[in-house]
């Protein structure tokens, strides 16, 4: 036999807040959804401007459907770090131009669609991580002495933006003006919990 009580447990806001999954208010929610979307286009034009050379940081004379190459420049003006000679070997090979731009798109459209977030947020950690390795903004000179002009000697952009994809996917993001929700109930998604 079963006694069932009538009494409720009364939780404080406090208490409630403690616990994983009720700490983001709507407007918190809100905020990360607007700051995913808005992440995920940084990736997705990267992809864009240099597919097609929309002319800001790429002219059209230099876009990747015109024979340009998407890493050549970047990875062959490395002048500092331990990666210098690694980025200088690479610099415009066929599969580093395809793996960044394949993974600054697929970033890009998951952050903006709010889904496979999990996936996300460790493919734009790396990108981004190996990017301020190239960079390495520990040296406060380049291999030839100049100064690398370096305003920071640990934290840079790279290093904030792969702490935003991965704060993204901690929080589901994708739930909000996304969908993430919808992603999560589908049964691959269910049995592979990674997909998120």
């Amino acid at each position: 036999m079963t006694i069932q009580s009538t009494t409720r447990t009364v939780t404080t806001p406090l208490e409630r807040a403690e616990v994983p999954g009720h700490m983001l208010t709507k407007t918190a929610a809100r905020a990360l959804a607007v700051l995913r979307v808005a992440t995920g286009f940084v990736f997705l034009w990267a992809f864009l401007d240099k597919t097609f050379g929309l002319g800001y940081s790429t002219p059209a004379a230099k876009a990747w459907i015109n024979g340009g190459s998407p890493t050549k420049g970047f990875l062959a003006s490395v002048d500092v770090g331990p990666a210098q000679s690694v980025a200088h070997a690479i610099a415009g090979t066929w599969w580093a131009n395809t793996l960044f731009m394949v993974g600054m798109a697929a970033v890009g459209i998951a952050l903006i669609t709010g889904v496979g977030l999990r996936v996300a947020a460790a493919s734009g950690a790396l990108i981004m991580g190996m990017m301020w390795l190239t960079e390495f903004p520990l040296a406060q000179y380049t291999s030839a002495g100049a100064p690398t002009g370096s305003t920071n000697p640990l934290t840079d952009y790279h290093l904030v933006y792969a702490v935003v994809v991965v704060l993204l996917a901690a929080a589901y993001a994708g739930h909000t003006w996304g969908l993430g929700r919808r992603w999560a109930q589908l049964p691959l998604v269910q049995k592979h919990r990674w997909l998120i």
